[in-house]
């Protein structure tokens, strides 16, 4: 008997999702848990899996169109199965019933909506155009960049956050790490050391792992630190989960993982949930602080500039400077979960930890 694919929601906050690509063809077997397209969400592109064992009788959406959770995207059914006409308008007039509700001019049933098998087999027909940036162009915003514009703003309307810097004296830490990575089989990079630091120091202020509820603040079960990456079509934040409880090199794996998943568009769900900061680093790029933006759902983001020589007192005597490789650290905190003195002891427990390396490893 026939029954259709529907759009499933991967994520409490999904609710809708853009069709990127199909893997299958009007007539192929597929059987439970093959991945049958790819959808585009409100974290990341993820891969939906076959419900059910059977063989593709219809695909209804184009590629690139935008659906809600639960619309129907393909039908599955027998091999010998003839699928009725009236099944296949009942679905295609349910697809337009979706569209009557979110947008002002609804797609006619004998447009472009509907895909026939022969436009899934012509190579580039669903290829996204390539475009030039130069100057005068215009530039159109990808659907992961319209998300995160929206969320962004949606912060800074909605969160009232207060904003704390420090130095961090990282010129032990660098010779840490140049040593680790001279004897050791795995890469070290800066930022392993700041994931480790953080979540340590998120142990030692829980509040700072919160996010707010209601009327009450609520703390996860575990410290899992989010790592922003850009990506093509805008920025993800794929997370590294109990990183208190692992080695640096273990978050080191993780993390270059997670950064490689992410520039391959292959992010499942659960590289994407349950994170309770950011880390923001842009010091490759050669920024020396950047104040950002807090993600919703979480309490605050750490934003991490490049490592610079700077001369520094010794032992606070002006009469004898030293050259000291120091980093820039801006925390920006949501003032609704923590306070400016709880969130400073936070910030500053961090520093130690930078500053002092050797409890990282």
């Amino acid at each position: 008997m026939a029954n259709e694919v529907r759009l499933p929601q991967l994520g409490q906050t999904m609710e809708d999702g853009t069709i990127v690509s199909y893997c299958v063809n009007v007539g192929d077997e597929v059987k439970k848990g093959d991945v049958i397209f790819e959808v585009e969400t409100d974290k990341a592109t993820l891969e939906v899996e076959s419900p059910a064992n059977g063989f593709v009788k219809e695909i209804l959406v184009e590629i690139g169109k935008t659906l809600p959770v639960n619309a129907p995207i393909i039908v599955l059914g027998e091999k010998d199965e003839k699928v009725t006409k009236d099944f296949v308008d009942s679905l295609k007039a349910e697809i337009i019933s979706f569209w009557t509700q979110t947008t002002d001019v609804p797609p006619k049933p004998d447009s472009d909506v509907f895909v026939e098998p022969q436009d899934l087999l012509t190579p580039g027909k669903s290829e996204a155009t390539e475009r030039q940036i130069s100057l005068g162009r215009t530039v159109p915003l990808s659907r992961l960049k319209k998300i995160v514009g929206q969320r962004m703003l949606q912060s800074k309307r909605e969160i009232p956050c207060f904003y704390l810097s420090a130095k961090a004296d990282v010129t032990e830490l660098v010779a840490l790490r140049n040593k680790l990575n001279r004897t050791g089989n795995t890469k070290i990079a800066y930022h392993d050391f700041i994931v480790k630091a953080t979540a340590l120091a998120l142990k030692q202020y829980p509040i700072m792992t919160g996010k707010l509820v209601d009327d009450y603040i609520q703390l996860p079960k575990s410290i899992n630190i989010g790592l922003a990456i850009d990506v093509a079509d805008g920025l993800v934040a794929p997370v590294v989960k109990d990183a208190d409880e692992k080695g640096l090199a273990q978050i080191a794996l993780e993390s270059a993982g997670l950064a490689e998943k992410a520039r391959s568009n292959k992010l499942s769900l659960l590289d994407l949930e349950g994170g309770c900061i950011t880390l923001s680093n842009l010091g490759s790029f050669g920024t020396d602080s950047v104040i950002p933006i807090v993600m919703p759902g979480q309490c605050s983001v750490l934003g991490i500039g490049r490592i610079t020589d700077s001369c520094v007192p010794e032992d606070g005597n002006p009469d004898s400077i030293g050259v000291r490789k120091m980093m820039n650290l801006t925390l920006s905190v949501d003032h609704r979960t923590a306070n400016g003195a709880y969130a400073a002891q936070f910030l500053d427990y961090l520093r130690r930890l930078l500053q002092e390396p050797a409890a990282l490893v």
